[in-house]
């Protein structure tokens, strides 16, 4: 099967084509035209921009899926399909669907639906029911006690293609302002005493106490021997990303601060930070701003983390934010995290890559999505 996209603005990896066109033979590129070619011949973009796939490394966006309701429980397959179409209505063609193993809280959406969401995932990405490529991000919950015991029977899978080691104790790392800590958890409608969050607290120190090194020894351990690419976790000093860098870390995901980054990226290390945090101006949570970390040459990749739609956006706005160009700006959401977790055949608009493609066109400051391509077929 062939295609050509005609009269496209072609954003390369390293520079624009104002107007030419691209063409692929079985969902591989296979030329690019620095001009258009004659009228009527394939499809007529009409100026618009034509990107690679996005590659989306964290989000936990099947979470609202799996549980509409609080308490309320989705079937698995519709709830991953339902999922599935927001991320290619997004511009996403592959996605790591993180799953956090383990939690901190008591009752969790997430302890209950770890294993039934892993099977869905895999077996309707073996089953061609997805329209874009589904892998899988492990997130190891350091102080979460049965960790191991979850981690074992998953990680085998050759569909994890990342391992994340996070510690959400409070007092540190992300929760390193309890009134912040206090706060978030308000929002979610736990209503803490000053007395039940103290408790709360020093429970969950307890366990990280307990735990945590030992199962973040153990959990690296497993990685690498399976050749699984690492991330750490809301890095926030430099000493953070001297034990990352210990434990053989590739990824640094959502550093806190500046100078966590800064640490990070002086290391060789990839920073992600959210594409929310670049949309909204900041971070919920009170931490670095992305687009600090952009003007300061210290962001590698977006992830839309909650939010599919975030990915796009925020890659269009780091042009007028952080006064990067466009090629640039795609990178953080295509080549870059492709080639972070060992992914050579997509990412990029170069002939022998994959035809995973985005049609985009610019309304205001928002990029519309137009229509979206898997190796040569349109999904959206």
């Amino acid at each position: 099967m062939s295609q050509l996209f005609n009269h496209a603005r072609l954003i390369l990896a390293d520079r624009v084509i104002e107007r030419g066109a691209l063409e692929t033979v079985n969902g591989v590129i296979t030329a690019i035209h620095e001009q258009p070619l004659p009228e009527g011949c394939g499809m007529d973009l009409g100026g618009d921009d034509l990107i690679p796939g996005l590659v989306e490394i964290h989000t936990d966006n099947l979470e609202k899926h799996l549980m509409p309701r609080n308490g309320v429980l989705w079937p698995m397959l519709p709830a991953v399909i339902t999922h599935d179409a927001q991320c290619v209505a997004a511009g996403i063609t592959t996605v790591l669907d993180a799953l956090s193993v383990g939690d901190l809280e008591g009752e969790s959406v997430r302890l209950e639906t770890l294993h039934t969401a892993f099977a869905a995932i895999n077996a309707g990405q073996e089953a061609g029911v997805f329209r874009a490529d589904h892998l899988i991000h492990l997130r190891c919950e350091l102080a979460y006690p049965d960790l191991l015991a979850e981690l074992a029977p998953l990680i085998d899978h050759p569909a994890v293609r990342l391992v994340s080691v996070m510690d959400h104790t409070p007092g540190q790392r992300q929760y390193r302002d309890l009134a912040q800590y206090k706060k978030y958890y308000a929002k979610k409608k736990v209503n803490w005493t000053d007395d039940t969050f103290e408790a709360a607290v020093a429970e969950r120190r307890a366990m990280q106490a307990r735990y945590s090194a030992t199962h973040n020894a153990a959990v690296v351990e497993m990685a690498q021997a399976r050749r699984i690419a690492l991330a750490s976790h809301d890095d926030t000093d430099p000493a953070h990303i001297e034990l990352a860098c210990r434990d053989g870390v590739v990824i640094s995901e959502f550093p806190t601060t500046r100078a966590a980054a800064a640490a990070a990226h002086k290391a060789g290390l990839w920073t992600v930070m959210g594409a929310p945090n670049v949309v909204r101006g900041g971070s919920h949570s009170g931490n670095v701003a992305a687009v600090e970390l952009a003007r300061a040459g210290l962001l590698d990749i977006l992830s839309s983390d909650y939010v599919p739609a975030s990915l796009l956006h925020a890659a269009y706005l780091l042009q007028e934010q952080a006064g990067w160009t466009l090629p640039t700006a795609i990178a953080t959401v295509s080549r870059t995290p492709a080639r972070a977790i060992g992914l050579a055949d997509r990412g990029e608009i170069a002939v022998g890559q994959r035809a995973d493609l985005v049609r985009v066109r610019a309304h205001a400051d928002t990029p519309l999505v137009q229509g979206v391509w898997k190796q040569g077929r349109q999904v959206f």
